[in-house]
């Protein structure tokens, strides 16, 4: 292991072994679907390492519905860690509902297209490739949170087929892409590849070309209202140690702190 990632996870250690010290608490988690699927494998590790127990509600990192994360906060829901978006965990920050300074980034993550399973694959490795892709299906699914903003607003438009999507993409609130996928509601699927892969009954067909891809960062931070500052401080650390990097790369993610 690299010195700085030794050091990294040493401090790492130090910190979740303080916190047991100090006594189980119970740790409230909002979190996007980004990354829970790394996130609830690697919670049970966090709670044996520690004693502390972890209460998670699952919500989108933006947009209208219910159970997206600024709404939650909004109706006056409280919790301890936020684990989402990092451009709309930092609008919260703007907004005074989350410390600035507890910001930890924790991954990256593509844009992926799905199919139900064992449909054909289509060409999606260039622009032109997805662009014919597009034009020929027949219908289109895309997130409400930060894949489906570019892919509603940018990406269409940057493959200069705006106007023939209006009518066959639609917007998916408050559900996976990918189970709409695996109904056979919609021909493709378009969210975060960690996303895609946590939901079965689809193939991935792969990231969206270079071109006209875009990375979406995660990141971690404690909520104004945080009741377990200390305990909540010491599972951000851990989901962004190496420690936790095989796993959120399993899962889809590019992890900031590299694995061994």
């Amino acid at each position: 292991m690299k010195p700085l990632l030794r050091a990294l996870f040493g401090a790492t250690v130090l910190l979740l072994a303080a916190s047991s010290v100090a006594g189980a608490a119970e740790i409230k988690v909002m979190i996007s679907g980004g990354v829970s699927a790394a996130y609830k494998e690697l919670v049970p590790q966090f709670e044996r390492m520690t004693g502390h127990t972890v209460v998670t509600a699952y919500g989108p990192s933006m947009g209208t519905t219910q159970n997206a994360i600024p709404v939650r906060l909004t109706r006056g829901e409280q919790a301890d860690v936020l684990i989402m978006v990092g451009d709309a965990l930092g609008r919260l920050i703007d907004d005074g509902k989350v410390i600035r300074d507890s910001r930890v980034d924790i991954a990256r993550s593509p844009i992926g297209m799905a199919v139900r399973a064992g449909a054909p694959k289509p060409d999606i490795s260039t622009p032109e490739a997805l662009k014919k892709t597009l034009l020929a299906a027949k219908s289109v699914a895309y997130s409400d949170s930060a894949s489906g903003v570019y892919v509603g607003t940018e990406l269409f438009a940057k493959l200069g087929i705006a106007e023939e999507m209006k009518d066959k993409a639609k917007k998916i609130p408050a559900e996976p892409v990918a189970r709409g996928v695996a109904r056979g509601d919609s021909e493709l699927g378009f969210q975060q590849v960690s996303e895609l892969l946590a939901v079965s009954g689809v193939d991935l067909v792969g990231p969206l070309p270079e071109p006209v891809q875009k990375i979406t960062m995660f990141s971690a931070a404690l909520a104004s209202g945080a009741r377990e500052p200390d305990a909540g401080r010491a599972l951000i650390a851990f989901l962004a140690s190496p420690a936790a990097a095989p796993v959120l790369k399993k899962t889809g993610l590019d992890p900031i702190a590299a694995a061994k």
